[in-house]
């Protein structure tokens, strides 16, 4: 392989990383600078985003024709993996930091395990088995030092879970439209679905807020902007083609950093720490789901 191809390709795989990671952190910034509610922040980021899939969608037009019921399977997905996983994680981040709520999402590897036994009859295998139990272990150890009985401790477990519940709806969306990729082709797949979500995004800020929901101060305006094409359309293409470059084993290692970016991110410039305990507890998650993703050669 040439060195070059694949120095670029560990580049991109680097860059769609790092941008990836910035979403969380972007999300909780807007949320600090203004009181924006999660269906506005949603509604730019989706519309903002929106010009790049079109493009991305009529550059791929030329592909195979796409049967009804593969529609229906997009539609289906898109609602699903990108519109309600969004919805959720946006919710969810209103009541956790950044930090904990990307390593809450960074579970989902794990759950395509469950969810692929559960319902495939795919047994896990014994190594699967261990990273599960590393993997919960250490998140157990992130969300035990917020747990307790008074109100602000609710409110944190309330967006745990609805974070944990995104990171489900995206496995689902994994685990149900593996085939369906297949016979589409990724980047058609992704321009299509991304497509498909926004339009409930759009129809719920219609219906749930009016014009003065967009009164926003400009620098949330670029904060949105940036959260559309830096953190949502530019990694689309840069994870596309760093997988094609350097191929899944290695692109997992480098999507470790993700977490650990958004933790760092969170600490330095929203003053997000975490305690010792989660420190360890996010070191377990990180090699458990390593553990998960990477395959044997």
């Amino acid at each position: 392989m040439n060195s070059s191809y694949r120095f670029w390709g560990i580049a991109f795989a680097l860059a769609g990383t790092v941008s990836f990671a910035f979403r969380p952190f972007l999300i909780k910034l807007g949320y600090s600078m203004h009181p924006v509610s999660a269906t506005t922040l949603l509604f730019l980021r989706m519309s903002l985003s929106l010009p790049f899939f079109l493009a991305m969608a009529w550059w791929m037009r030329d592909g195979a024709a796409i049967s009804r019921r593969d529609w229906a399977g997009i539609v289906a997905l898109g609602f699903l993996g990108y519109y309600l996983a969004s919805l959720l994680d946006f919710l969810g981040l209103q009541y956790v930091s950044a930090g904990v709520g990307r390593l809450i999402m960074f579970l989902y590897p794990t759950l395509v395990i469950i969810l692929s036994a559960a319902f495939l009859k795919k047994n896990p295998t014994a190594r699967e088995l261990a990273a599960l139990a590393i993997t919960y272990t250490g998140i157990a150890l992130v969300l035990s030092s917020q747990i307790a009985a008074a109100p602000e401790s609710r409110l944190f477990v309330f967006g745990a879970l609805l974070i944990f519940s995104s990171a489900m709806c995206y496995a689902v969306y994994l685990v149900t439209g593996s085939q369906l990729v297949k016979r589409v082709g990724s980047m058609r797949f992704t321009a299509y679905t991304m497509i498909v979500s926004t339009l409930p995004a759009v129809v719920q800020f219609l219906v749930l807020e009016d014009a003065a929901a967009l009164a926003l101060p400009a620098a949330l305006w670029w904060v949105a902007v940036v959260l559309a094409v830096a953190c949502t359309a530019l990694p689309v293409l840069l994870v596309a083609e760093a997988l094609k470059r350097i191929g899944a084993n290695h692109f997992a290692l480098i999507g470790a950093l993700g977490p650990v970016t958004t933790v760092l991110a969170d600490f330095a410039l929203l003053d997000g720490a975490l305690s010792a305990v989660q420190i360890v507890g996010a070191a377990l998650v990180i090699s458990g789901v390593l553990l998960v993703t990477i395959k044997r050669n």
